[in-house]
């Protein structure tokens, strides 16, 4: 797999929410509490279950209706060029114990190392991704999940992704979040031609598409250390059945502080890997970031 570049992108986000800024979607986001920190991702009381009785109150509470936007982008020339674009939308509609959200986003850069050198395009990738979380309790919920990559450097054209599962608040107080999710995912990959002809000139005969059934964990962790301050993590492994060979790993933290007012400034960095990719693809793709967050409302 072609290594992502360490990219660092001066972005500025819209977003019509006094909600902290998201970056990962596949969090539940209902049960948080509203936090004065923008964050670079998106992701309650005391341990344990609340009454029944109390489910409704608590539900109708966290309803909102969130809508985020956010682009960025980076140039340079002279002794090296190099120019590159990223932007990204999310939604959330909560209404008592059911939430529907939204993510997209896409990434472009073109470099050339010394002025002799042709530019050449290094990172090209579309996404997006859609889940609906039923709320059982305060602390427990089920989920389905929809997403879709494009990346020219993994060698896809298209990979699909179907994740059913639970998930399990351990600590859900106001400023501090860990819970597990539990799931299967189904995917479905289909892969560019130019990837395929490479892998026959080197001797291997790949087919144009491939599915694979995977058992899916996921831990996060999300503290708001000040006011100012959040830290935000989260781990996701995903086994491949009953190719044991197929199994891949993603990781995220950011660390988000304020500056000023709605201003606030945020480090990310993503981490992808896969331990069965197409031949001639690296393992390992990672990403960082630095964005200047703004809140409009």
């Amino acid at each position: 797999m072609k290594p992502f570049k360490l990219t660092w992108v001066l972005g500025l986000a819209l977003g019509l929410s006094s909600a902290p800024t998201v970056v990962r979607a596949d969090v539940p986001k209902g049960l948080m509490a509203e936090k004065s920190v923008s964050k670079g991702k998106e992701d309650v009381v005391a341990p344990g279950f609340e009454a029944a009785s109390d489910l409704k109150a608590v539900a109708e509470a966290k309803d909102v209706t969130e809508l985020k936007l956010s682009a960025g982008g980076l140039a340079a020339a002279g002794n090296s060029r190099s120019i590159s674009g990223t932007a990204s939308g999310k939604f959330r509609m909560r209404r008592e114990a059911n939430q529907l959200s939204i993510a997209v986003a896409g990434n472009y850069a073109r470099s050339a190392p010394t002025p002799a050198d042709a530019v050449q395009t290094t990172i090209q990738n579309v996404q997006g991704k859609a889940r609906y979380d039923r709320f059982l309790s305060p602390h427990t919920a089920v989920f389905g999940a929809l997403s879709v990559l494009n990346d020219r450097f993994m060698g896809l054209d298209l990979r699909f992704n179907v994740d059913p599962g639970a998930s399990i608040y351990a600590i859900s107080e106001a400023k501090q979040q860990l819970w597990a999710e539990l799931g299967y995912d189904f995917q479905f990959d289909s892969r560019r031609d130019e990837t395929l002809d490479a892998a026959r000139a080197a001797g291997n005969v790949l087919d144009k598409t491939q599915l694979r059934h995977s058992a899916r964990a996921f831990v996060g962790y999300s503290n708001t250390v000040t006011q100012a301050i959040t830290f935000d993590t989260g781990l996701e492994y995903l086994q491949g059945i009953p190719e044991t060979k197929n199994w891949r790993m993603n990781w995220g933290v950011s660390l988000a502080s304020t500056i000023a007012g709605k201003l606030s400034i945020a480090a990310a960095f993503n981490l992808k890997f896969d331990n069965n990719p197409l031949p001639g693809i690296q393992t390992t793709d990672y990403l960082s970031s630095l964005s200047l967050v703004y809140q409009l409302l």
